[in-house]
């Protein structure tokens, strides 16, 4: 019970908030000068001993309540799905913060405001590549184009208010971190050429994997006097019609560009494929089985308003989907039964699909396991290779002269246009300066190898987190729960820096080793560790390499639990000194404490619900759960999800 019995109205009407109902005025803007007027050991010792000693408290209770939202600010780095979620979650869970977001591009989307070539598309079932909390019922196809994933993620933008804090065509030049400030220094490149700069608490990369764009490394790929276009820089006005066609490359982009310059009138194509791939079934096939769909994949209109019609039916889809891809994990390790049933799964669907030009299946038949490269669908790809007006490839390209593509025996293979299919330079240091800890630059540190803890951060580079880092991606499972997932560590990270008077916060050289370790010995069981030549395996340098640095080692379930609760000890904390001790640089750690109230309290009129949250049914299901009568070990969401830490 209360140690006060009720107190008149007059009374507990009076909060800190009115100076005339405090004794001696206390407001909150001469607290600190009563407080300072008094004996230091009272106020924070509770009276002359501490400890069993007899001395003055070396520091003062901070005036805020126990919230503590001081003053921060943060700057995002990328306006993609991953820069998107955080300028929609850190304004909803952040009080107190300055957010700025900036975008390179004209517009917000990332990946795929860039990839505007020919057949651009998700490769996974576009209903698990959405943000959970903003489900679009009405997606046209099971795998979306380009251009509706990008109107998608801008919808989401403007729908919560993240666009008021995205500053496009603002490219990012040098970040470096100031250790006496505990600030990051951000040159920024405005539309007109002006580089200004700016300072942030926390800075965050949202850049993703797929973002700088790698070009072959062939002798004269600028003599070319024709068009060239890399797949994600396309030149949207350039007319293929009744053009000579060279595509290099034989990955997603390829493989999705391919089947529609196939279609264009009077093309002719050379493919230079060197590289060895399996091209899968749809990753949604289980889905399109299940609905009956056969070859198809757009949906019928009926099918999409009986789901916007009908919550249940929605979710049961919603879940059908996100089951499909969970529940393939067995397929990326080697020697399960799932593993090599896909393979001879895999085999049959490209022999049949090559009945044309069977001898196809030998030039593209790997040697490695299925998902060593990461697996395209590719519809229409291996029907269009097989095409009259279509040139399979396989000689080395030794060069490039003004006229087309050289090739090891000798050949000149002229051409109009030159697509270069060649991916990026994933798992990479940015293509600016990143300096940290003692002037260390992220591209010394990630030189041979880009090395980090659970995908989002790395040692020497205080307050600085990583969306879709090294190691964030997925080889089966929901992408965008994955950058759910990341983005809701980092807020917290956040609010931890916020609340509790920390300066900055670096992750330990040894768990950066250890989670290293790990990722090792966890991929030697996998397909990803087959000898192929793969984005999931790419050195510092974008060359391939034997370690794989592109993918979470475990399932995108294993991932969303791993980062669910943060482990705060494998972090190196240095605190804000206390303002009557900087020569001495003494800190209390315990001074998030504040003064001893909470923010509720202060309002100059708080509402009841505002004093007694923890009653509403919100807060009771959320926080506190309401346990099941006579067994509470059987209720239902902890059997789903049991209880984290």
């Amino acid at each position: 019970m209360s140690a006060f019995p009720n107190l008149p109205e007059d009374i507990t009407r009076a909060h800190p908030s009115d100076a005339d109902a405090l004794p001696n005025g206390m407001n909150g803007a001469n607290h600190a000068e009563t407080v300072k007027s008094a004996d230091k050991a009272q106020v924070n010792g509770g009276g002359p001993h501490m400890n069993g000693e007899s001395k003055a408290a070396p520091w003062l209770l901070h005036d805020t309540p126990i919230e503590n939202q001081r003053p921060i600010k943060v700057i995002v780095i990328g306006a993609g799905y991953s820069g998107v979620y955080c300028a929609i979650r850190i304004p909803e869970r952040i009080r107190n913060c300055e957010l700025v977001v900036y975008e390179k591009n004209e517009g917000v989307g990332g990946t795929w405001y860039e990839n505007k070539y020919p057949g651009a598309a998700c490769d996974v079932p576009s209903h698990s590549y959405q943000f959970s909390f903003n489900p679009k019922v009405d997606w046209s196809a099971l795998y979306a184009p380009s251009q509706e994933i990008r109107d998608y993620i801008e919808e989401s933008a403007k729908k919560y208010g993240a666009d008021r804090f995205i500053k496009l065509q603002h490219e990012v030049k040098d970040c470096e971190w100031n250790e006496q400030e505990g600030l990051w220094h951000v040159k920024v490149q405005r539309p007109n050429g002006e580089i200004f700069e700016d300072t942030c608490n926390v800075l965050i990369s949202a850049r993703g994997n797929l973002n700088n764009r790698q070009w072959p490394d062939i002798e004269g790929l600028r003599s070319f006097k024709g068009e060239t276009m890399h797949s994600s820089q396309r030149n949207e006005k350039y007319d293929f019609t009744n053009k000579r066609v060279a595509v290099t490359g034989s990955g997603s982009s390829a493989i999705q560009i391919i089947p529609k310059l196939q279609k264009v009138p009077g093309t002719t194509l050379n493919c230079f494929i060197r590289s060895r791939t399996w091209i899968s079934p749809p990753l949604g096939q289980g889905i399109q089985d299940k609905m009956g769909m056969g070859d198809k994949f757009t949906f019928a209109p009926d099918f999409v308003e009986k789901l916007k019609d009908d919550p249940e039916e929605w979710l049961k889809f919603r879940l059908m989907v996100e089951a499909d891809s969970n529940n393939i994990h067995a397929v990326t390790l080697k020697g399960t039964p799932m593993q090599l049933g896909a393979q001879k799964m895999f085999e049959e669907g490209m022999k049949a699909r090559l009945q044309k030009k069977p001898e196809y299946f030998d030039w593209l038949k790997p040697g490695f396991s299925p998902g060593c490269r990461r697996l395209t669908p590719g519809p229409g790809f291996l029907e269009a290779l097989s095409e009259d007006n279509v040139n399979f490839i396989r000689d080395k390209i030794t060069r490039i002269e003004p006229n087309g593509v050289v090739t090891e025996d000798g050949k000149l293979h002229e051409i109009d246009v030159l697509v270069c299919a060649t991916g990026f330079y994933a798992s990479a240091a940015p293509p600016f300066r990143t300096a940290g800890l003692d002037g260390e630059t992220l591209q010394n540190h990630w030189k041979k190898r880009a090395t980090n803890y659970l995908s989002l951060a790395t040692d020497n580079f205080p307050n600085h987190f990583f969306m879709l880092g090294p190691n964030g991606a997925i080889g089966e499972g929901s992408l965008t729960m994955m950058i759910e997932t990341t983005g809701s560590y980092i807020l917290k990270a956040v609010r931890k820096l916020q609340k509790e008077n920390i300066k900055s916060m670096v992750i330990k050289h040894e768990r950066v080793r250890d989670f290293t370790q790990y990722c090792d010995t966890y991929f030697r069981g996998t397909v990803f560790m087959d000898e192929c030549q793969s984005w999931y395996r790419k050195d510092g340098q974008g060359r391939s390499g034997p370690f794989v640095t592109g993918l979470w080692p475990g399932s995108c379930i294993h991932c969303i639990e791993a980062l669910r609760s943060p482990r705060w000890e494998d972090y190196t904390y240095t605190y804000v000194p206390e303002p009557e001790s900087e020569d001495k640089g003494q800190v209390n750690q315990m001074a998030w404490l504040g003064n001893g109230w909470g923010m509720n309290q202060l309002a100059a009129e708080p509402r009841e619900v505002d004093l007694g949250f923890y009653l509403t049914p919100m807060f009771q299901e959320r926080d506190l759960g309401v346990p099941v009568k006579g067994r509470p070990e059987e209720n239902e969401q902890y059997r789903i999800r049991p209880c984290g830490y």
